[in-house]
């Protein structure tokens, strides 16, 4: 299992230790403080080699943003002058401050909505997205559970508005033994401002926003999820591939069956979409004043050239070497 917390906490050791060393040997007495204005001067040197200064604010997907962290990390122990900041408030309610220019980037586990775009529109917010990683929603269970696999018209009977499912054995097709046939599902699932929570409902029940609702709203919390999986038998929850990474054996990701039979939600299947239909990108969105600033264009380019390591390290579905290219495309022409 990979743990990102873990391997970030590592980075900033260095990056700190970095900084450090290079205040020691420092014979002019400069001033170290990080600029937290939102003004970016390139080519005034900063200590520890960097050449940026300024700072970037990012917040939206609770998928993304751990991700985000790690390159965020990366970034700064290379340039210590910048400043990235990374909030968590969901994919809704990242774009709701980032369409009000409130911050620079927005990390989106799902494209931007039309409503979104009005938003961004009314308030003079231009915009582009970047792919930064694959993602695959994994349907988790208890590691006890004898399922291995649901075809997604089993997961949408479970998870449909107006369900009439309650207990394991209310479930189509399912043959299971008798002490979890009789025992009722308990379910997680993200709040209605995740991104996560949006495109899980389309695919599955072919509605956003579709779901029954006597589920527990795990929020923005995706390891509320974990632990509640982990200490029930007959519980059920949706979560990102980097969260199931991270829960080891706490949790069983199920195969997913989407009319090719079962399959797993390995690296290879999530990059040939063969993983379906659970399978994703993940995005990050950057407003046309933000690509004005030398040091977010600068983390962009970072963060697609180290994407690979960034994802291994976060414990993420990395790109494809197409979708790093287009990716870089994109970031040649807005900046063009």
């Amino acid at each position: 299992m990979r743990n990102w917390r873990a391997k970030t906490a590592a980075i900033a050791a260095v990056s700190a230790l970095a900084l450090v060393t290079a205040c020691g040997s420092d014979d002019n007495g400069s001033d170290n403080a990080a600029d937290t204005g939102n003004e970016t001067e390139a080519g005034n040197e900063t200590e520890g080699g960097g050449d940026l200064s300024g700072s970037i604010r990012i917040d939206g997907s609770s998928t993304v943003g751990p991700l985000a962290e790690v390159a965020a990390e990366m970034f700064m122990t290379e340039n210590p002058g910048v400043m990235v900041d990374v909030a968590i408030s969901g994919t809704s309610g990242g774009f709701e401050k980032f369409c009000q220019g409130e911050n620079d980037m927005n990390n989106a586990s799902r494209a931007i909505k039309d409503s979104e775009i009005e938003l961004c529109e009314g308030n003079g917010i231009a915009y582009d997205n970047i792919q930064v990683s694959n993602d695959a929603l994994s349907i988790v269970v208890n590691p006890e559970s004898p399922v291995e696999c649901l075809t997604v018209d089993q997961a949408n009977q479970i998870w449909d508005e107006g369900s009439s499912v309650s207990t394991w054995g209310d479930v189509d097709g399912l043959d299971l033994p008798d002490d979890l046939a009789s025992e009722e599902i308990v379910l997680y699932g993200p709040g209605s401002d995740s991104g996560t929570f949006d495109f899980f409902t389309e695919a599955i029940n072919g509605e956003e926003g579709r779901v029954r609702t006597d589920y527990t709203d795990i929020g923005e919390d995706d390891n509320a999820a974990i632990r509640g999986v982990e200490g029930d038998f007959a519980a059920m929850a949706y979560i990102p591939y980097s969260y199931v990474q991270e829960a080891g054996d706490a949790v069983k990701p199920l195969q997913i069956d989407g009319g090719e039979g079962c399959v797993d939600a390995t690296l290879e299947n999530v990059q040939d979409g063969s993983y379906a239909p659970l399978g994703r990108p993940l995005f990050t969105y950057a407003s046309d004043k933000a690509l004005e600033s030398e040091a977010t264009v600068a983390f962009m380019e970072f963060w697609l050239e180290n994407s690979a390591e960034i994802a291994e390290t976060a414990g993420f579905v990395p790109m494809t070497q197409e979708q790093i290219d287009e990716g870089n495309a994109k970031v040649e022409s807005l900046t063009s």
